[in-house]
């Protein structure tokens, strides 16, 4: 590919920023081969159901127009009148098989790109110059080039099928009118879609070379990637000042649950974790608040403030600590390490005998697997 301004190749996939902004540009995926092979099967599709009706409906409208009641050609207030019947009688006719036409010949591009909308004006479009560089580019040649093979290959199909159906068509010169016209739309239908079989080829060729073309066409510079990635996600100073701000909001809504703590198990003070366990609607003990140095004094400090039961048990606030989860209930190994700690408790409070001592539980049963020094 060629260089870029600064020197660099563009040799990065295109972000999808870069696609977005590519689609709202109205630079999408298009195959014209794609398009003109669905129009061509729902031609052959629609000729075949539709046609043997279709083409007696016209030859209807040709009789009744060709036998017309002298009297209403010559009254100039009724010609208008009649030519408009026989107008909307041919637009009725004929519309299921053109809306099925118009249909598919507008959905039939969206396989690839999907839909686009753009009001933008490319005034260079207009500038005479670049008109006839394009004109005589490799894009333009390549084009003529499909063009030019597409011609032959189904040129050389339609001459192939008019050369062996030749004595039947000649044919339906000797069978009368409703007979032949039904035989004409049928072999119509099937013309039309044993032509497709070399459109099949084309757009089956012509719908990857799209793509890569589109992709490729897209690429970016390593530089390109990296400014677009600092105008997406902000200065590494910025992103840092939001992620602060997003640690002080977490922390501030962990600190507002720590009141609503049964017991504090701590380490005695580098660790603390806040529990609480309402047997009626909890199934365990669920970890309302934990954190370790500053964060766990915070803790402290505030549990001190609402008198909430503090326990000094090193291992199972360390095991706590590390392989529980806020907002989470305990592990299932501790369940029985903390029921101990809330029993206790329990009792204690039942009795009045807590107070604003730390109480020590050194001899609480942590698995060895989950304790940490």
């Amino acid at each position: 590919m060629a260089s870029h301004e600064d020197g660099q190749e563009r040799t990065e996939q295109a972000t999808p920023r870069r696609l977005q902004e590519a689609a709202d540009k109205g630079q999408v995926v298009r195959s014209r081969e794609l398009t003109t092979l669905a129009m061509l099967l729902v031609a052959a599709g629609g000729l075949l159901v539709l046609g043997p009706n279709l083409l007696e409906g016209l030859a209807a409208q040709m009789r009744a127009g060709l036998t017309l009641d002298p009297r209403k050609i010559t009254d100039a207030g009724q010609l208008p009148m009649v030519l408009g019947q026989a107008l909307v009688d041919l637009v009725v006719l004929l519309a299921p098989f053109l809306g099925l036409m118009l249909a598919i010949a507008l959905f039939a591009p969206l396989a690839l790109g999907g839909w686009t909308f753009s009001l933008s004006c490319k005034w260079e479009r207009l500038d005479p110059v670049q008109g006839m560089a394009r004109l005589f580019s490799w894009q333009a040649l390549l084009e003529l080039l499909k063009a030019l093979i597409k011609f032959l290959i189904v040129g050389g199909v339609a001459v192939v099928l008019l050369w062996r159906g030749e004595p039947e068509l000649l044919h339906l010169g000797r069978e009368s009118l409703a007979p032949a016209l039904a035989h004409t739309a049928h072999t119509l239908g099937w013309t039309l879609l044993i032509l497709t079989l070399p459109m099949l080829l084309i757009a089956g060729v012509d719908v990857p070379f799209q793509l890569i073309a589109f992709f490729r066409n897209l690429r970016m510079t390593k530089q390109e990637v990296r400014d677009e990635a600092k105008d997406t996600e902000g200065k590494p100073e910025v992103k840092g000042r939001i992620r602060r701000l997003q640690q002080e909001f977490a922390q501030r809504r962990m600190m507002e649950k720590v009141p609503t703590a049964d017991v504090i198990v701590t380490n005695p003070s580098h660790y603390a974790v806040a529990l609480r366990y309402q047997p009626d609607t909890m199934k365990a003990p669920v970890i309302v608040a934990l954190g370790v140095e500053r964060v766990a004094l915070r803790i402290r400090e505030l549990a001190g403030q609402r008198r909430i039961p503090r326990v000094e048990a090193p291992l199972l606030a360390r095991a706590l600590y590390y392989n529980g989860a806020l907002d989470k209930p305990i592990p299932v190994s501790l369940y029985t390490a903390v029921a101990q700690v809330l029993a206790y408790v329990y009792r204690l409070r039942r009795d009045d005998q807590l107070n604003d001592q730390p109480i020590v539980m050194d001899d609480v049963p942590v698995p060895s697997e989950l304790r940490t020094e």
